[in-house]
């Protein structure tokens, strides 16, 4: 019996985490992010998919400004950013869009895809940060121009959608990178140390300095660290999987125990009530 349920624990665990993953395998559920192995590959040495920074943005919600239940600021996904970029009247997206009423802040990752019909589609990565209550947009980018022109038109977008004026700021004076594939770290680390370490810090109505002028990005130690945080995430998940599994494969020794000794008591039962007849009888 302990062979067999140990040959049965083997198998459900090598059914669940294969050695073996394809590209579109999941390799991380984190609410509502599905992170693939392909956008590990890119998160290691590529150009970051949409998925990788839906889940920076999705893990900075979670684990950070949750915590902050006064604030108001917005993470908005790369679709959405996108769709905003796309769609001629963006005043038609305020059902799928959050209602930004009470919104401070908004966070947009830029993407210089124009074709609607191409996945992962686009060439460079860009941030722009709308403050609300200043009524400015500023633009982020690793790589100028780059996305000038669609951080542009999105802001104009945004100040359609809010019915109020928005300004454009480019700010020259953003981080550089170094290579040609390193804008979506940027823009990552960008949008954690504008939260965390600007508007977190302050009141949501106290002015602070949004320019990221001798700020400093290690792409490399920035990618290490998210591959960190994710892998941190997927051995959690690994070991509540390990877990059940193995809670569920003794709670079937244990009813297979209650079978053994249910029919021992019977057997024993019987043959009581066979000696109590051969007495009495």
């Amino acid at each position: 019996m302990r062979e067999g349920s140990l040959g049965k624990l083997h198998k459900r665990m090598m059914g669940r985490f294969g050695e073996t993953l394809h590209p579109d395998d999941a390799y991380l559920s984190y609410y509502d992010i599905r992170l693939t192995r392909e956008d590990i590959q890119t998160l290691k040495n590529d150009w970051l998919t949409d998925n990788v920074i839906s889940f920076w943005e999705e893990y900075l919600e979670r684990e950070f400004l949750s915590k902050y239940e006064q604030s108001n600021i917005v993470l908005l996904r790369p679709s959405m950013s996108f769709m905003l970029l796309q769609t001629p009247d963006p005043r038609t997206l305020r059902d799928a869009l959050p209602n930004f009423s009470k919104t401070t802040h908004v966070f947009l990752p830029i993407n210089d895809c124009r074709n609607v019909t191409e996945a992962e589609g686009g060439t460079h990565w860009s941030l722009l940060l709308v403050s609300i209550v200043d009524c400015i947009a500023f633009h982020y980018d690793s790589l100028p121009p780059g996305n000038r022109m669609e951080a542009y038109t999105i802001t104009m977008k945004f100040s359609a959608l809010l019915n109020r004026p928005i300004r454009f700021v480019h700010l020259d004076d953003s981080p550089m990178q170094e290579n040609s594939n390193d804008c979506g770290v940027f823009v990552c680390l960008n949008i954690r140390h504008l939260l965390l370490d600007r508007l977190l810090r302050t009141n949501s109505h106290q002015k602070v300095s949004m320019s990221l002028a001798g700020k400093r990005v290690d792409a490399s130690a920035g990618r290490k660290e998210m591959l960190k945080i994710v892998d941190g995430f997927r051995k959690e998940g690994i070991v509540r999987v390990h877990q059940n599994v193995i809670r569920e494969v003794l709670l079937g020794l244990i009813e297979n125990i209650d079978l053994v000794f249910a029919a021992w008591f019977a057997n024993q039962l019987s043959m009581a009530f066979l000696v109590y007849s051969y007495m009495f009888v």
